[in-house]
């Protein structure tokens, strides 16, 4: 009787012991929930903001020229142009950032350093676009921005990996994926065979940047177009 009493009062304290330690997390559990579980909802939020400043830092650049009438309106038209580029391409990969990040629903480590890798390249856009302008596109800048934007695609494929190697693990992984990321390696040819033409052909290297452009604002003409159609057959679509 007395044994039954004692184990009686001991039932209470076990359990509160083992409710304890089940509900503490382990140091390995803070590591995991440190970089995994987050939904793609704050990263896209934080990266928004990020892009919005970028593109007002680019447009209070812009400066109203001292000629009045047509001849001010030619006398900016460069730095207009380069405006309209650097502010496609940032058009561009704000777009693209926005069909990546609804493929999946959460992040881990790798997709929320790679993001932060990919936005502080692309921060840097304002910078050697304004150089571009001061410097009147000599070759040293172009070559400079040019680089700069090979930094930020390869950023970004790197951002794509990241996710497409949560879509792999979930079966998710389609032909369009695939077809995308050798898009980027062609994108990144093109920035390459420009920064080679930079030095000697500044404007060559200029057209070169914006035949990327292209290639992301017309996916029939890209790689990811002709993959979307060669589905479409193969399932009779």
């Amino acid at each position: 009787m007395l044994l039954a009493a004692e184990s009686a009062a001991m039932l209470p304290n076990a359990i509160s012991t083992d409710v304890l330690h089940a509900s503490r997390p382990t140091a390995q559990g803070h590591a995991n929930d440190a970089t995994e579980g987050f939904t793609t909802a704050r990263l896209e939020a934080f990266s928004d903001g990020v892009i919005a400043v970028i593109i007002t830092i680019m447009v209070l650049e812009l400066r109203t020229p001292r000629e009045n009438g047509v001849a001010g309106l030619r006398a900016i038209l460069p730095t207009l142009l380069e405006y309209l580029l650097s502010f496609a391409f940032t058009g561009i990969y704000w777009v693209n950032h926005h069909h990546l990040l609804h493929r999946t629903e959460q992040t881990d480590g790798r997709i929320l350093y790679s993001n932060l890798v990919f936005l502080f390249f692309l921060s840097l856009l304002p910078f050697t676009t304004s150089w571009i302008s001061n410097k009147h596109a000599d070759p040293f800048s172009v070559g400079l921005y040019t680089a700069v934007l090979i930094a930020i695609g390869f950023s970004f494929l790197l951002l794509r990996l990241a996710v497409s190697r949560r879509l792999r693990r979930s079966g998710e992984f389609a032909e369009e994926d695939r077809a995308t990321q050798q898009k980027h390696v062609v994108s990144l040819a093109t920035y390459a065979l420009a920064l080679a033409a930079a030095q000697a052909y500044p404007v060559v290297a200029l057209l070169l940047d914006g035949t990327v452009t292209l290639l992301w604002i017309l996916p029939g003409l890209g790689i990811e177009g002709h993959a979307r159609k060669r589905a479409q057959e193969r399932f009779g679509r």
